[in-house]
């Protein structure tokens, strides 16, 4: 599956290039593309245009070429010989790894976790973020303040190399997400649940939290492998 697009790209990154400062680096371009990727602006399959993004952010082809390296060994795209650089497409069996990893790592940081109370700000902004957008709508938030939760239920464990992990599963994640045609069903069950954790953690009740954190995980994995492989199945080749 691909996406073949007009260069509207370019339009809308030349509103970024303020963001690279006067030293324009590699690293830099792929933190914009990245939170491109993850919000959306490019859906899975689109053919990334060298020419377009390059002007639109001032940056030399080879920058960008380091950053899309960059972004290849993230999973976020892929290097097809004599076609381009696209984003990727996630196999069926991605998303099941995806799962199996968030599961490993989600319920052994709630099952480490010291004792109570614990810092739960970043946790609790993003459950009425996620409730908020709910009643205005905002699926897409909805969907973005969830992937929010679960970075701050792994950054109570206060490890950066867990973070810089689950930074990456979660973005890969999202690729999954943009393909889904309905995303209120898809997240809309889940604001309840983030909720419950929450209280449990609020509540000092580590055991109940990790066994609502796995159930939640294997019943989000279930859903989204159903819905996944049925819109992958039947999703057209395209471009962009």
């Amino acid at each position: 599956m691909s996406t073949t697009g007009s260069g509207s790209e370019g339009g809308g990154l030349a509103d970024d290039r303020a963001l690279l400062g006067r030293t324009s680096t590699a690293e830099r371009v792929a933190d914009i593309l990245r939170t491109r990727i993850a919000e959306g602006f490019f859906p899975p399959g689109t053919r990334l245009s060298e020419d377009s993004i390059a002007g639109a952010l001032g940056v030399s082809r080879n920058t960008l070429r380091e950053a899309f390296r960059l972004l290849t060994h993230e999973r976020l795209l892929v290097h097809e010989l004599n076609r381009g650089v696209f984003v990727r497409v996630l196999a069926v069996e991605d998303v099941v790894d995806i799962y199996r990893t968030r599961r490993l790592v989600e319920c052994a940081v709630v099952r480490g976790l010291g004792t109570p109370p614990f810092a739960l700000d970043g946790l609790t902004r993003a459950v009425t973020g996620g409730e908020r957008d709910a009643r205005e709508g905002d699926w897409k938030g909805v969907s973005t303040a969830n992937i929010h939760f679960h970075r701050e239920l792994v950054a109570l464990a206060g490890s950066a190399r867990t973070d810089e992990l689950m930074r990456g599963v979660l973005a890969e994640l999202r690729l999954a997400f943009h393909v889904v045609d309905d995303p209120r069903a898809l997240h809309e069950p889940y604001l309840v649940r983030n909720r419950e954790i929450l209280d449990a953690l609020q509540a000092g009740e580590r055991t109940k939290a990790e066994r609502l954190l796995a159930d939640y995980l294997d019943d989000s994995r279930e859903q989204l492998v159903e819905v996944y492989a049925r819109l992958v199945d039947a999703a057209p080749a395209t471009e962009a």
